[in-house]
């Protein structure tokens, strides 16, 4: 049986989901859609449910240290940050809001949610620069493995796309 979330745990869940997400600081972790639960489990003790990007995302450590010292410093005298892998994360986990900050940081995002299947091989990448749809591949990972390097060849300037999952 699944129990409505209490006062506190909806603002603990809101400070857990406000922290940065280390390598993409412009996207919070709930805007990025890896926060998946925040529960009581006692007095003073909590546990936060994280989905990384991909099994194996260096940043999850980071991720969890961030809560842990976010939650110490509201009160919470132990928190224990578990890895979530199932159900795995989606592209489509990311909100609007997440989507909207990529862009705005020359990120270009991945297609919005129910985009209805697999990925194209043929899809339209658009320059968070100029809007152009004629862009090109530099390289399949770029500053960390969930982006590429891509090139916009109207207006010649490299930018990161946030590759679909």
């Amino acid at each position: 049986m699944v129990t409505a979330p209490t006062a506190l745990e909806e603002r603990l869940r809101t400070l857990a989901g406000a922290v940065p997400d280390p390598e993409l600081p412009m996207v919070t972790l709930a805007e990025l859609g890896v926060l998946r639960g925040v529960h009581l489990t006692g007095p003073g003790h909590v546990e936060v449910e994280l989905t990384p990007t991909y099994t194996g995302c260096p940043a999850v450590e980071a991720m969890a240290a961030d809560i842990e010292r976010v939650l110490h410093e509201h009160g919470q005298a132990e928190v224990t940050v578990r890895t979530v892998l199932s159900p795995p994360w989606s592209t489509d986990d990311i909100t609007a809001e997440g989507r909207r900050k990529l862009a705005e940081a020359g990120i270009a995002p991945p297609r919005p949610a129910g985009h209805g299947g697999p990925v194209p091989v043929g899809l339209a990448i658009r320059c968070p620069h100029c809007g152009s749809t004629d862009t090109e591949l530099l390289s399949r990972f770029s500053s960390t493995a969930c982006k590429a390097l891509r090139r916009c060849t109207a207006c010649r300037e490299p930018f990161d796309h946030f590759k679909e999952l």
